[in-house]
């Protein structure tokens, strides 16, 4: 399911850039984000094995996706039946409760927000039979960013990619995805102060320190995974592909947001925002690029 990678002509000038820079739109996915690529996958690869009941733990995104799909599912002559469980959270954003509330309201999609989505989700699937959709662990996820791997490889002599990173599964399936089409491109993640394990557990040489600042809310509420259980992964990923691992604050959010308004009129969720403020500690840090660079905006 293609979605939109522009040129992103001025925001590369006010860079500084000597490379062509592509915003890639997962946020304008017709199923909400990027999430979109691995959680339908793993409703259809587990529906074609004969499950059926599905629930997720999310923040909004995953959940969106499951739905979504799940609804376009229910029309269209499945093979099999579908169902699914959502668990969010009491802090959950309004906007994102809205859109789900949308999706729901019939007999096989239900809603409940609890104090720990996670721990219920976990519950259901050890005992109730459901397939628990944790795309942070489960490795069939990777297979849904076969396609988006595919999408940016269109970009010609495609150097880099910027990713926002939480569980770290959209950056392990683009790096094992392009090493299938025998590509290297780089692999940058970016966190936030308030939730880096990823990026923590790296090799020095391959991350931003940033321990004197003060640990604040992020802005980017997307980003949750304080585990870090495919840290392992990443880490080969980014020493393989010579990437990096960043870590971001408000200021560098808010400071993304506004150039990316100002440059190419979007204004991209603060979560989208990460993949700039990577781009920008590389440049600043002095990291040259013999391609094109993708910046991933990876939903609403």
């Amino acid at each position: 399911m293609l979605t939109p990678q522009t040129k992103a002509t001025k925001l590369a000038k006010a860079l500084g850039l000597n490379t062509d820079l592509y915003l890639k739109r997962e946020d304008l996915h017709p199923f909400g984000s990027h999430k979109g690529r691995s959680i339908p996958k793993m409703i259809e690869i587990y529906g074609n094995k004969g499950h059926g009941k599905f629930c997720v733990s999310s923040s909004g995104n995953a959940a969106l996706a499951a739905a979504r799909y799940i609804n376009r599912l229910s029309g269209s002559g499945l093979k099999f039946r579908t169902e699914l469980v959502i668990f969010v959270g009491k802090n959950i954003e309004p906007k994102k409760m809205d859109a789900l509330k949308k999706e729901a309201g019939s007999n096989h999609i239900t809603i409940h927000q609890v104090a720990n989505p996670k721990r219920e989700a976990l519950k259901m699937e050890n005992g109730d039979a459901a397939i628990n959709l944790r795309q942070s662990t489960d490795d069939v996820a990777l297979i849904g960013y076969e396609e988006l791997a595919d999408e940016l490889l269109q970009i010609k002599n495609l150097a880099a990619v910027f990713i926002p990173t939480s569980s770290g599964t959209t950056a392990q399936g683009l790096h094992e995805a392009f090493k299938k089409a025998d590509k290297n491109p780089q692999i940058h993640i970016i966190q936030t102060m308030s939730c880096h394990p990823i990026v923590k557990a790296l090799p020095t040489k391959y991350k931003e320190e940033r321990k004197d600042e003060v640990v604040e809310k992020s802005l980017a509420k997307a980003i949750v995974d304080l585990v870090g259980f495919r840290r392992e992964a990443i880490a080969e990923a980014i020493k393989s592909s010579r990437g990096f691992g960043w870590v971001a604050n408000n200021k560098d959010i808010e400071e993304a947001i506004e150039l990316i308004k100002k440059t190419e009129k979007i204004v991209p969720s603060p979560n989208s925002a990460l993949s700039l403020v990577g781009i920008t500690k590389a440049l600043n840090r002095g990291l040259k690029f013999d391609g094109p660079i993708a910046c991933i905006l990876t939903g609403r």
